[in-house]
């Protein structure tokens, strides 16, 4: 039975897989490219960024090469910008110490940065055709649900999910395997309205069977943390202050204004002042308000409350992680989508906000 489950899989693969850019190459680089960007966003959306990329950074030896800013600028509105921060330092390492090679055995994949078991197994299977199974989000469920296991889809059932696998794996077609895997996932075996009439593995299917395809995996609550943050819009000379996050934590090595999370009780004016003070050392006057948007990321809905202000003296020492920025270049900076959206608005309003 288990080795008919993997000969109607790849069946069913062959007929219905999408046509993506990334199935048309083995080059490892790109493989690897498109499996991180894959990671937590869309097909749709990783596709104009992939072919984008492949255009700025063609091969390694281009992003190893590439200064980190224009990096993460290229990753811009993708998320997880550890991601871009990883394939740079990867890249790195794999120009200057395998010849700008993808090494091809695993033990050296996991310690380059960012190769989890998924990366590591994915590029390995569909680059060097490895006998490695891969599971991810749309793996997870297509199994939990073949072998009626209910709970979370967690992380933590991987290994005795992939020890399944092992079972039905073809040793001459790991890579078609594994994608067929997360197609299945993707078109048929979807965590809402699965398309069980459709899928080739219903007759082997214990949720099929007794109809609890609906709450296999059990539903996750996701609760967005609000946060209120104010922005201080500084102009001078026709340029904007701009500064670089830290290297660490959330958003790291991106550009954005100055500014930050109002504490409870606090209100806007003030927050907005002790930011400002806090971070740049320095006092303001003239504080008008400018503009609110707000941007969901994946954990977190971010409320930003813009406002325009003058520096009040002189004690304001620039260092090497500020920039003042005229309004056509600060888009050459890697910005958080939140920021973007303000900059969209000081140049859709720029004949009257100066």
């Amino acid at each position: 039975m288990k080795n008919r489950v993997g000969d109607k899989l790849l069946a069913w693969y062959r007929v219905h897989k999408r046509s993506l850019p990334w199935r048309r190459t083995r080059d490892p680089y790109k493989i690897w490219i498109s499996e991180v960007m894959l990671q937590q966003t869309t097909v749709s959306a990783v596709i104009p960024y992939y072919e984008r990329w492949l255009k700025v950074f063609p091969d390694m030896r281009s992003l190893a090469r590439a200064p980190l800013r224009r990096v993460l600028r290229e990753w811009q509105g993708l998320g997880y910008y550890q991601r871009a921060g990883n394939l740079h330092r990867a890249a790195k390492i794999i120009e200057h110490e395998h010849g700008g090679r993808v090494p091809d055995n695993e033990p050296t994949l996991r310690r380059l940065p960012g190769f989890g078991p998924y990366t590591t197994a994915a590029v390995l299977s569909l680059a060097y055709g490895r006998p490695l199974p891969v599971v991810d989000a749309n793996v997870r469920r297509v199994l939990m649900r073949v072998l009626g296991l209910r709970g979370a889809a967690e992380a933590r059932i991987d290994e005795s999910l992939g020890a399944f696998l092992e079972t039905i794996f073809p040793k001459d077609s790991p890579g078609d395997f594994n994608q067929a895997m997360m197609e299945l996932g993707a078109l048929v075996c979807r965590s809402r309205n699965p398309q069980c009439l459709a899928c080739p593995l219903r007759a082997s299917c214990r949720a099929a069977r007794e109809g609890t395809q609906e709450i296999i995996p059990r539903p996750r609550k996701l609760r967005l943390e609000k946060i209120e943050a104010v922005v201080a819009i500084m102009e001078k000379d026709g340029r904007f202050l701009i500064q670089k996050r830290p290297a660490g934590g959330l958003l790291a090595d991106l550009w954005e204004f100055p500014g930050g999370k109002v504490e409870p009780g606090e209100s806007l004016p003030a927050a907005l002042r002790r930011e400002v003070r806090e971070e740049l050392g320095v006092e303001i006057k003239d504080v008008r308000r400018l503009t609110t948007v707000r941007h969901a990321y994946t954990r977190f809905q971010v409320t930003l409350h813009a406002y325009t202000c003058k520096m009040r003296d002189s004690n304001f020492k620039m260092g090497s992680r500020r920039r003042w920025v005229t309004l056509s270049s600060i888009r050459r900076y890697p910005l958080p989508s939140g920021s973007v959206k303000i900059v969209d608005f000081l140049a859709a309003h720029k004949d009257t906000t100066g």
